[in-house]
C-alpha cells in the first residue's frame, strides 16, 4: 500500500541522473588513471559536470513541460462529463507526443458529442414519458364521465324493470350518446397515434369543399339537433385529402358548438375557410397553447377534448402546407380559419 508508481518526470529524471552519474564516474576515473596534468583533469571534470548539469536541467524542463501537458489531458479525461468546451492547445517537443495530444483532444470532443446526444435523447425520453402521463391522465379524465353515466343508467334499468317506457327510452338514449362520445374519443386517439408514428399519408383528390362542409353539417346536425349550423359561400373545388379535411371540419365545428350557445357559421370564400362562434372565447395568453396536444386550461373549462382536437386540426393543415389561424376575444367568440387553394 506504500508503493507509488513514479510520475513521468520522476521516472525520466531517475533514469537520466543514474545514467549521467555512471558516465561521469567512468569518465572521471579514466581521466585520473590516464591523465598527467592534474589541472587539466580537474578542469575537464568540472566542465563535464557542468555539461551534465545543463543537460539534466534541460531534460528536466522538457520532462516537466510534458508532464504538465499529460496531466492536463488526464484532467480532461477525468472530468469529461463536466467539460463544456475544449480550448486546450498543446506544444510538445516531439511529433509523437503532439499527435498523441491531438488524437486525445479529438477523442474528448467525440466523447463530448456523444454525451450531448445522450442528454438530448434523455430529454426527449423525459418529454415522451411526460406526454404519455398527460395522455393517460387526459384519457382517464375524458372517459370517466361517459363510462360513469353508462354504468349509472344501465344499473338503474337493471334494478328497476318497471321503469316507464318513455324514461327507459331516455336512459337508453343517454347510454347510446355516451357510447358515441367514447367512440369519438377513441377515434381521435387512433388518428393522433397515426400522426405520431408518421403512418398517415395524404390521399389527395379534387372535390367541392363547400359540399364537404354541408355534409359535415348534416352529420353533426343529428348529434346537435337543437343547434344551428350555417354553411355559407360558393362552390369551390380544391385538391386535398377529403377524409382528413372532413376531420378538420368536424373538430372545428364541434369545438364551436361546445363552447358557444349561439349559432355557428362556416364560411367558404375564394381562398379562406373559417368557422365562427359567439361563445366564451379564448384568453390571449391561451391562443398559442390551445393547439398543443394534451393542453388544458381551467378557464371556461377549455379542455379541448383531451387536448387533441385542435392539435389534430393543426397537424392535418400542416400536412396540407397551411396553418390554423385563431382570432378570439373573451366572452365574445372565436374565429378559426385557414387558407386552402
Amino acid at each position: 500500500m506504500f508503493f507509488r508508481r513514479p510520475s513521468f518526470k520522476e521516472y525520466m529524471m531517475a533514469k537520466l541522473v543514474t545514467l549521467s552519474i555512471f558516465i561521469f564516474i567512468v569518465f572521471s576515473s579514466g581521466l585520473f588513471l590516464f591523465g598527467h596534468d592534474i589541472y587539466t583533469i580537474v578542469l575537464a571534470i568540472v566542465s563535464l559536470a557542468l555539461a551534465f548539469s545543463f543537460f539534466v536541467f534541460s531534460i528536466y524542463r522538457g520532462a516537466k513541460h510534458m508532464e504538465k501537458e499529460l496531466n492536463t489531458i488526464n484532467t480532461y479525461l477525468e472530468n469529461i462529463d463536466k467539460i463544456d468546451k475544449i480550448d486546450y492547445k498543446a506544444h510538445f517537443f516531439t511529433q509523437e507526443f503532439e499527435e498523441l495530444n491531438q488524437n486525445l483532444a479529438k477523442a474528448l470532443k467525440r466523447a463530448q458529442k456523444r454525451e450531448e446526444i445522450k442528454q438530448r435523447y434523455n430529454a426527449k425520453l423525459k418529454l415522451k414519458n411526460r406526454q404519455r402521463a398527460d395522455m393517460i391522465s387526459a384519457i382517464a379524465h375524458e372517459f370517466r364521465n361517459p363510462i360513469a353515466s353508462i354504468m349509472g343508467y344501465a344499473q338503474t334499468l337493471q334494478d328497476d324493470p318497471n321503469i316507464p317506457k318513455p324514461l327507459q327510452e331516455k336512459f337508453l338514449n343517454k347510454i347510446y350518446n355516451n357510447g358515441n362520445k367514447i367512440e369519438s374519443l377513441l377515434g381521435r386517439l387512433i388518428l393522433w397515434n397515426k400522426f405520431e408514428s408518421k403512418e398517415t399519408k395524404l390521399h389527395k383528390s379534387k372535390f367541392d369543399i363547400l359540399e364537404l362542409a354541408q355534409e359535415t353539417k348534416a352529420a353533426l346536425g343529428e348529434k346537435y339537433k337543437h343547434r344551428e349550423i350555417i354553411v355559407q359561400g360558393k362552390n369551390r373545388f380544391v385538391e386535398a385529402d377529403r377524409t382528413l379535411m372532413d376531420v378538420v371540419f368536424k373538430n372545428l365545428i364541434e369545438n364551436a358548438l361546445k363552447y358557444s350557445k349561439d349559432k355557428v357559421i362556416v364560411t367558404i370564400d375564394s381562398q379562406r375557410i373559417s368557422v365562427e362562434d359567439k361563445g366564451v372565447g379564448i384568453a390571449p395568453k391561451d391562443i398559442d397553447k390551445v393547439t398543443k396536444k394534451f393542453y388544458r386550461s381551467g378557464e371556461h373549462n377549455w379542455d379541448n377534448s383531451m387536448g387533441l382536437g385542435l392539435s389534430i386540426v393543426k397537424t392535418i393543415l400542416t400536412l396540407h402546407h397551411t396553418k390554423l389561424e385563431i382570432e378570439s376575444e373573451l366572452n365574445k367568440g372565436s374565429v378559426f380559419s385557414f387558407v386552402l387553394k
